[in-house]
């Protein structure tokens, strides 16, 4: 893909001050170069795409990109900021920004793109030179690879975008002169020929034969693209650095190519630098192992060699499963969402990452059962939750039958809510061996009728115990056993014995004071309920603040018989999360020059994720412009939550938006509890919008529909966390 950047595309004096004005001056060039054929569609899926996740990187990078229908080749274009760029990276602004099309459907071309893109970043003297280059033409030459200096003054580092990434079997990038990626390769061929006998090695390092240590290492990120190759790169840098042989294998969205058996047998220990599940994780049992996050290899790769050096000279090693031996895998956290990370990770964040996690498994139980019910009473009337089983009384030309067999299927899934729940919470803390314990506690809890507070409880217990056994150190000859006897035998037994004899009558007691307090909620009290929830459903639109309020909302109807009170609580939450998206789309239609061509579009979609109660419809409103959007939204959410509450509207169905309507109590008012919050949200954002300057591509259209390039630009938008 030589001809993928050209200077045309080159900007290296970059004046935008906004990721989305950098983003447009740059999709201009590639217009003008005929790779984009519809300027503001094209920058409607680069938004879209920065709304899921910030794209910047540490090391004043910043990388936005995006497949799109509007794209004719994959193509590369660079802009070099003065004063920097806010892309979302902790470390501060972008300098160096690239902004990476592909069509759509290339995934392949879109991904070797970027994961070469990716690799060349960890260069320090790639990005030296990118920040030091004084011509357009130079600096195209310099990211394709090619030399822009005299023959007889080779530049280091320079390994071509685009270039033949697709092995993700450590093929790493040319270091400098006298460096050859294929010695080291050869070097890992060699070592599969020691078979097994080389994984008996453990931690001698060079050993006898003088060989020098041998790491196999995963990286793996959500996406799958930047932060995976470039924890590849700066591990085998380290390595080559180290005098160690380190061979990645990178699990990208375009898949992966396994390590050979061969070369994991005869290594002496193994990284694995993951935010998201390790494929097939048991190739790696028996030897020494770091687990850690994938940011970890990047910011100290020197630190996690020679740690996975001093437990092979320890002789810790790993058991199937994660299941510890010798205090290895308990002591690195072996699970994605369970491990603490960087160390200025605090315990509060992970602690929020395992209840998410528990949350995020139970919620489509909650959405099935809940709605399977609220048919059940839609068909056959509210007293079908005393019909006889269908086992025993079914009639197929009868509708009470039906509507029996709905509220009882989704009796029995609502059965799994607090089970799931602890099990899932556990295994965010301890991975799959947290999973036993965890459900067994769970399903204590409702036993006991300790509930969701029960069930939370048993969960944090569960994934506490598993990871206090992982810690022992385990003779060799009981590690086989472990994972699938030991480990659930014991903490089944222990999370258990707490539940049934220790906590589980004061958390019971404290679940029965919070239902009574629920039920006994009557006109102020309840409004201001209703006006707190809907705060809280608006000020992270489906983040941890959002997902506490629905959590709380669909605890209370997760029973057979909820009150009166749950139900009321239910609604107002759904009608508050309704608001922001909904909001949104009204706003983008009344006053569109207020919104650039992106924001107009993503309106189109908000009506109908609005009316779905999806509440992130709004998240790309709120990333662009959040001391507005987000404020506004919080407001007409209290209002709607408030008046719902009042007008003492009731849900049994744990979502669906307008779709569950029939199945709401006083829908008309309902629904003009909701349009009153749409109504402020949106006349608060049209206000607050309107008293600010107009930011580059958001107003002064110009014939056509097209953006005047002589409109001024504003103050620079804050980005969201």
């Amino acid at each position: 893909m030589s001809d993928m950047i050209s200077a045309d595309l080159v900007d290296l004096d970059l004046s935008a001050e906004t990721k989305e004005a950098a983003a447009r001056a740059l999709a201009e060039r590639m217009t003008a170069c005929g790779r984009v054929t519809d300027l503001e569609g094209f920058l409607a899926d680069v938004a879209a795409r920065e709304a899921q996740m910030p794209t910047g990187l540490d090391g004043g990078i910043g990388i936005p990109h995006c497949r799109s229908e509007h794209v004719t080749e994959p193509t590369l274009a660079f802009g070099r900021s003065a004063a920097g760029i806010d892309f979302g990276a902790a470390d501060g602004p972008a300098d160096l920004v690239f902004l990476i099309a592909a069509p759509a459907g290339a995934d392949d071309a879109h991904l070797t793109i970027l994961s070469a893109l990716a690799r060349q970043l960890m260069n320090a003297e790639f990005t030296a030179a990118l920040r030091a280059v004084g011509d357009a033409a130079d600096a195209a030459a310099l990211i394709r690879g090619e030399d822009p200096a005299p023959a007889d003054e080779p530049r280091a580092g320079a390994e071509p975008v685009g270039g033949s990434t697709g092995d993700t079997t450590s093929e790493t990038a040319a270091g400098g002169p006298g460096e050859k990626s294929g010695e080291e390769k050869s070097g890992g061929e060699e070592s599969g020929g020691e078979g097994a006998g080389g994984g008996e090695s453990g931690g001698e390092g060079p050993g006898e034969s003088g060989r020098p240590f041998r790491i196999v290492a995963v990286t793996s990120c959500p996406t799958g693209i930047a932060h995976t190759y470039m924890a590849a790169e700066s591990l085998e840098n380290a390595g080559r650095e180290a005098g160690v042989e380190v061979v990645v294998e990178t699990q990208g969205s375009a898949g992966f190519t396994r390590l050979d058996p061969a070369v994991i047998a005869a290594a002496d220990g193994v990284i694995l630098a993951h935010d998201v599940a390790v494929r097939e994780k048991d190739r790696f049992a028996g030897k020494p192992t770091v687990d850690t996050g994938v940011k970890a290899a990047v910011n100290r790769p020197g630190e996690l060699i020679g740690e996975v050096r001093s437990k092979a000279a320890r002789g810790e090693v790993t058991a199937a499963d994660g299941a510890g031996a010798g205090g290895a895998a308990g002591a690195d956290g072996a699970t994605p969402v369970g491990r603490g990370g960087e160390s200025g990770e605090g315990y509060g964040t992970r602690l929020r990452t395992w209840l998410m996690s528990g949350v995020s498994y139970m919620v489509p139980f909650v959405a099935a059962g809940g709605l399977l019910i609220a048919l059940g009473f839609a068909i056959g009337g509210y007293e079908i939750n005393k019909a006889p089983s269908v086992m025993d009384h079914f009639v197929w030309t009868q509708a009470d039958s039906w509507a029996a067999l709905l509220y009882q299927i989704g009796g029995v899934s609502f059965a799994f809510l607090v089970p799931v729940l602890a099990g899932y919470i556990a295994y965010g803390m301890a991975d799959r061996p947290g999973l036993v314990p965890g459900f067994v506690g769970g399903s204590i809890a409702l036993t006991i009728d300790a509930g969701f507070l029960g069930g939370l409880a048993a969960g944090l217990i569960s994934g506490a115990v598993v990871l206090a056994i992982q810690r022992v150190r385990i003779p060799a000859a009981l590690r086989g056993i472990m994972p699938v006897v030991v480990i659930p035998l014991i903490s089944s037994a222990v999370v258990g014995f707490l539940m049934f004899v220790v906590i589980g009558k004061p958390i019971a007691s404290a679940q029965e004071a919070m239902t009574d307090w629920l039920n006994g909620l009557s006109g102020a009290n309840a409004v201001l309920l209703g006006a707190l929830l809907g705060l809280m459903m608006c000020f992270d639109l489906g983040g941890p603040v959002n997902k506490v309020a629905y959590t709380f909302a669909t605890a209370g109807i997760a029973v057979s018989d909820p009150s009166d009170s749950a139900m009321k609580i239910m609604a107002a939450v759904m009608a508050a999360g309704m608001v922001p998206p909904l909001a949104m789309a009204l706003a983008t239609t009344v006053r569109a020059r207020l919104f650039n061509a992106a924001e107009r579009e993503n309106g189109k979609a908000a009506w109908v994720l609005g009316a779905s109660f999806i509440s992130e419809g709004a998240i790309p409103f709120a990333a662009a412009d959040p001391l507005r959007v987000i404020p506004s939204s919080m407001v007409g959410g209290a209002i709607t939550g408030a008046l719902s509450m009042a007008f003492g509207a009731t849900l049994r169905a744990p979502h669906g938006g307008v779709f569950v309507v029939p199945l709401i109590g006083n829908p008309l008012l309902y629904l003009v509890a909701v349009a009153a919050g749409v109504c402020v949200t949106t006349a608060l954002v049209i206000v607050l919008k309107g008293l600010r300057r107009p930011v580059p591509g958001a107003t002064a259209q110009g014939p056509g529909g097209g953006t005047d390039p002589s409109a001024p630009s504003g103050a620079k938008q804050p980005v969201a966390a």
